[in-house]
């Protein structure tokens, strides 16, 4: 069952979700390959794009492969993102998103991403702006609220909606939980009953029958994973066995858990120098290895790897 979201066609509603630091070029590659219908990339900086700067250009890298990519901004001043929007446009991602979700300390203290929450006016300035200034369809990511006092997702879909969006993703924790605690796709449901674009939902999605749960709850188009993707691009593919047959594959084998960190070091490798490829890796492995046999001392020796050959080694030393 595929999603349309403006003049987009996924082929499946499964949407990989923007992680800073885990959404990069080699990952969503990855996620694509194992049949992830949409691949979100790591959050932007509009100020950073309106000051040319080189770090951010980096995280611009968009492969032919991994479309459909939708490329999500984060600021809070509506005529820099509306600038950012129109200088970026032309590269060739297919959906632009914006960010109203991030709860990391710095990005809110700058009244960025789930800071907006707090303030309707301002999102229906940048949605308005941002929307208008392009012709790629327009998306936002939310949270449920900025805190248990302030829970008004519903309030702000029906702003997003009408500053001219094609899709919303809501997350179901407020800001102040973080990632702590249960996610309550209560307030998705409550999203979809109030909007007529499409609802994306988020939280909690680890397996084919939590995608079914959160679908027959809420309502939602499509479904977005986050966390349960890190160290398991599998993660796609398993939702779209599960869709066919009811049945949940087994996680991989060792061997094909050997296979993907190995691809994955190479494609490190291959978009930024063996130098910070494999030194990135070392976060990615111990996600692929989470829960596995003598993890923890295989970690600690990867965290010490600095070429693909020690890698190489250590994955074998452990029997993998």
């Amino acid at each position: 069952m595929g999603l349309r979201i403006g003049n987009v066609e996924l082929d499946n509603p499964y949407i990989l979700a923007p992680m800073a630091g885990v959404t990069d070029l080699p990952f969503r590659l990855l996620c694509r390959e194992q049949g992830a219908g949409l691949l979100c990339m790591e959050m932007v900086s509009a100020k950073a794009i309106q000051y040319n700067n080189k770090n951010t250009l980096a995280l611009l890298q968009i492969h032919p492969d991994e479309k459909p990519v939708s490329l999500q901004l984060f600021g809070s001043e509506p005529d820099v993102m509306c600038e950012a929007a129109k200088r970026i446009e032309e590269l060739p991602f297919d959906i632009l998103d914006i960010n109203m979700g991030c709860p990391v300390p710095k990005i809110v203290k700058n009244g960025e991403g789930s800071a907006l929450m707090l303030k309707p006016k301002l999102v229906e300035k940048i949605v308005t702006k941002v929307s208008k200034a392009i012709q790629k369809p327009l998306t936002v990511k939310i949270r449920k609220g900025f805190n248990d006092e302030s829970i008004n997702a519903v309030e702000i879909a029906k702003i997003i909606e009408a500053g001219g969006a094609a899709a919303v993703a809501v997350h179901g924790r407020t800001r102040e939980q973080y990632y702590s605690g249960k996610a309550d796709w209560d307030i998705i449901r409550r999203v979809k009953e109030a909007v007529s674009i499409p609802v994306i939902g988020n939280g909690d999605i680890t397996s084919g029958e939590s995608v079914l749960a959160m679908r027959e709850q809420t309502g939602c188009d499509g479904v977005m994973i986050g966390r349960a993707s890190r160290g398991n691009p599998w993660i796609f593919s398993s939702l779209l066995k599960y869709e066919e047959t009811g049945i949940m594959p087994k996680r991989p084998q060792a061997s094909d858990v050997r296979a993907m960190i190995l691809r994955h070091a190479e494609l490190q490798m291959k978009y930024k120098g063996e130098y910070c490829g494999i030194r990135e890796m070392r976060k990615h492995v111990s996600w692929y290895t989470s829960g596995m046999k003598n993890s923890a001392r295989l970690r600690d020796e990867i965290n010490r790897a600095e070429s693909y050959e020690e890698l190489e080694k250590i994955l074998t030393i452990h029997g993998l």
